[in-house]
């Protein structure tokens, strides 16, 4: 595993409680959306020796000139660092990993289900969809609670428009219908949803994260549509 030296280089808030880090990109540093790295800042000024490190989903595309990674802004030692690092500040990045990734076969319809923070990796494979013009049918599912704790919707639409093969289905769950002129789904993802949004719901490779226990309730309620269990791929995001 490779470990590289990167430059922090703006942050921004993209939601409510939830910031988004721009890093510079090594020029070797190669990757596939989807796929994550453990981000490592320098423990001098925190009281570690070794640095704080987290891992983090990469949310940009390989081929965009920055690397971006999001989080929710929770009250730990490396969230509190991370969010007064001097823009400029030097850290360590160790990757790539993982093989959470864009099936091959484009035959294949791809489902994409994100709960909050876990639509990380989707905006990673989405951007690189629509800049390669791959073939892939692909719906996403993207449930958060309030519309304030959506990040990245604009960028999501925009990205729909971009892409005639890629649908944006946002559901909140804690909502009414109607708050603040909300139009879209509401309640947690289920299998009518599904039904409704995707049709014949075998056929399609579904990929899940967010939360373990969203993404074990998603799971079950994929089991319990009919989808076979070696069409679903998962991606737990805990401790985030």
């Amino acid at each position: 595993m490779r470990t590289y030296q990167s430059t922090l280089l703006g942050r921004t808030d993209v939601a409510e409680g939830t910031m988004a880090f721009q890093f510079e990109k090594p020029h070797d540093f190669v990757f596939k959306a989807g796929q994550y790295i453990d981000l490592t800042i320098s423990g001098s000024q925190h009281g570690s020796s070794n640095g704080l490190t987290h891992t983090f989903s990469i949310a940009s595309s390989p081929f965009d000139e920055e690397l971006v990674v999001t989080t929710r802004m929770r009250n730990t030692v490396f969230k509190r660092a991370l969010s007064i690092l001097p823009i400029g500040s030097g850290v360590k990045i160790e990757g790539p990993m993982g093989s959470f990734r864009l099936h091959n076969n484009t035959a294949r319809p791809a489902v994409f289900l994100a709960g909050g923070i876990g639509i990380a990796p989707f905006l990673s494979m989405l951007s690189y969809a629509a800049g390669e013009k791959l073939r892939h049918p692909i719906v996403l599912f993207y449930a958060n609670r309030y519309l304030e704790d959506a990040a990245f919707m604009n960028p999501l639409w925009q990205l729909e428009r971009a892409n005639p093969r890629f649908r944006f289905v946002p559901t909140l769950t804690r909502s009414d219908k109607n708050y603040r002129g909300w139009k879209g789904e509401t309640g947690h993802i289920s299998s009518e949803m599904l039904v409704t949004q995707v049709g014949i719901v075998r056929g399609p490779i579904y990929y899940i994260a967010g939360p373990p226990m969203m993404v074990a309730a998603t799971r079950r309620t994929l089991s319990e549509a009919g989808v076979d269990e070696d069409d679903i791929r998962t991606e737990e995001f805990a401790g985030y």
